[in-house]
């Protein structure tokens, strides 16, 4: 096996697509190894011996294993200087990019799952994330001077994060502002992430029409 090229383990229509659209950016070469989550496969053997906890998206490289999106999204955009979406470590915007992908795992989705979930959650002194509603209006105002989350600059970030809010107002757990939408629709209309969207739909089309 050739532990060179990156193998990127993909649900069609999950968390995965984001990565599917990051790796369609970076003009990146790389094996997919898609997984039917609707039919458990991610939970059966076979998987779990690549990912013990059962999720998507991971990428194997060099024979070592990547999960969590915002490690994936941080080691794939390093891997590619040359596509220009991750500031170098020089970069003054490198500490805001590395922020803004922590911020994402730590802060949002946990605070909108909870506010979901109808979950217990402690006083914004003690809760990790402090509080949903100061989570979201950061990401507002972060947003409002645009077009992207580092302003001028497109990064790795904003495809994790557009993508997230999408994925999130779509199914109503998180409230739509016109802020959050045209950043959205700012990301929709980029090719490479067409491409993606094309590949994802069709893969999940072939997955339904197997079942049928």
């Amino acid at each position: 096996m050739n532990t060179s090229r990156i193998v990127f383990h993909h649900g069609p229509q999950s968390r995965s697509t984001s990565t599917l659209m990051l790796l369609e950016e970076l003009g990146a070469q790389y094996d997919m190894h898609v997984l039917n989550l609707a039919a458990g496969e991610q939970r059966q053997p076979a998987y779990l011996r690549v990912n013990p906890m059962g999720k998507v998206p991971a990428i194997s490289h060099h024979g070592q294993l990547v999960t969590e999106r915002p490690a994936i999204f941080t080691y794939l955009a390093d891997l590619f200087p040359e596509a220009g979406l991750a500031p170098g470590l020089g970069d003054p915007l490198r500490g805001p990019y590395l922020r803004w992908l922590a911020f994402y795992g730590s802060c949002f989705e946990p605070a909108v799952l909870d506010r979901y979930m109808q979950n217990a959650v402690p006083a914004a002194g003690t809760c990790p994330y402090g509080d949903h509603d100061t989570v979201l209006g950061l990401i507002e105002k972060q947003l409002e001077a645009g077009p992207w989350l580092l302003g001028d600059r497109f990064t790795a970030a904003d495809i994790l994060w557009a993508n997230a809010l999408d994925y999130t107002m779509s199914f109503g757990l998180v409230t739509r502002r016109p802020v959050f939408e045209a950043y959205v629709a700012r990301l929709k209309v980029r090719p490479a992430v067409l491409r993606a969207a094309d590949q994802d739909e069709a893969l999940a089309r072939a997955q339904q029409r197997a079942v049928a």
